[in-house]
């Protein structure tokens, strides 16, 4: 494959979320990651067009699958990389963020990616600092590159995101993932479905034009996608769960309940998996069901894509 590639640019300084993205930012960024897919199948999967920039992963969350996927991204991309690791920074002694982006805009990066419990942190630290900032989680608020790279494996296997039902369920109410999906998938002209117990409904409901299940069986009937969500119990407050016996048998997903789906539906998660809590751990290990691992790769491509356009 040629090596020789244009980088598109995107209407935003910042990736702060899916609904300040056009559908023309959302297709070029999705076209890019084809090229970064391809080159990272390659034995050189570098393609250092980002040599001497410094980027700087601030994240005051854990973090495996997301933390790692930039760092790689940005490695393959060629540039400096810097984790901030919180547990020893500053903050645990009560540095405010305002305080930590002065301190980091001295070291003038060339951007940073932000992962906070706090919502709208990356809009925040994005007004402090001159250099573009990525958003990669934020409270309850969004999580643009999953939404990305969820769309961008989806369209690896469907046509079109036109058109699709997109079943959402699990645990709406404390969901970022779900809701950077509701946006990136609405714009593309899916048609959305939240499918949830009630005590995990989401209190901001009234912002999205969804069709709403209590019962999973009908809420993934003749989807085409079926996208399940991580209990966060580090989220939770004041609200009694079942049992994860429970919680299982009437909201985890099986192989015999995917049967209500369209044959050809896919599983989704954006992990860590509870298993055999939200779905069943055979059918996430399912191959010919399941694209939670490809969901994974998939980032890679698309966080180097996000890099390079913000970057450049």
């Amino acid at each position: 494959m040629s090596d020789d590639i244009k980088i598109p640019k995107i209407s935003q300084k910042h990736l702060l979320g899916i609904k300040y993205l056009s559908i023309d930012d959302i297709n070029k960024i999705l076209e890019l990651a084809v090229f970064f897919k391809l080159k990272n199948k390659e034995k050189n999967k570098n393609y250092p067009i980002l040599t001497g920039r410094t980027i700087i992963n601030l994240f005051f969350e854990p973090s495996t699958r997301t933390l790692i996927s930039f760092e790689i991204a940005a490695k393959r991309l060629g540039a400096d990389v810097i984790n901030m690791n919180i547990e020893g920074s500053s903050l645990r002694k009560g540095e405010t963020l305002f305080d930590t982006a002065q301190t980091i805009g001295a070291m003038n990066p060339d951007l940073v990616v932000i992962r906070h419990s706090k919502d709208n942190s990356a809009e925040e630290i994005s007004n402090l600092l001159d250099c573009p900032v990525v958003n990669a989680g934020e409270g309850i608020n969004e999580h643009p590159t999953q939404a990305l790279l969820d769309a961008f494996t989806i369209l690896s296997h469907k046509k079109t995101l036109k058109d699709l039902t997109v079943s959402i369920c699990g645990d709406l109410e404390h969901s970022r993932v779900a809701r950077s999906n509701y946006y990136l998938l609405t714009k593309m002209g899916s048609k959305v479905r939240f499918v949830y117990p009630k005590y995990f409904e989401p209190k901001d409901l009234n912002k999205y034009k969804v069709e709403i299940f209590h019962e999973l069986i009908k809420g993934i009937s003749d989807s085409d996608i079926v996208m399940m969500l991580r209990i966060q119990n580090e989220r939770i407050i004041d609200t009694e769960l079942p049992s994860t016996k429970e919680y299982f048998l009437h909201y985890g997903l099986t192989a015999e309940k995917l049967k209500n789906a369209k044959a050809d539906a896919l599983v989704m998660h954006p992990g860590p998996i509870n298993r055999d809590v939200e779905i069943e751990s055979s059918l996430a290990d399912d191959v010919n069901k399941s694209v939670i691992n490809e969901q994974v790769e998939n980032g890679v491509a698309v966080r180097m894509a996000c890099l390079s356009m913000l970057i450049n």
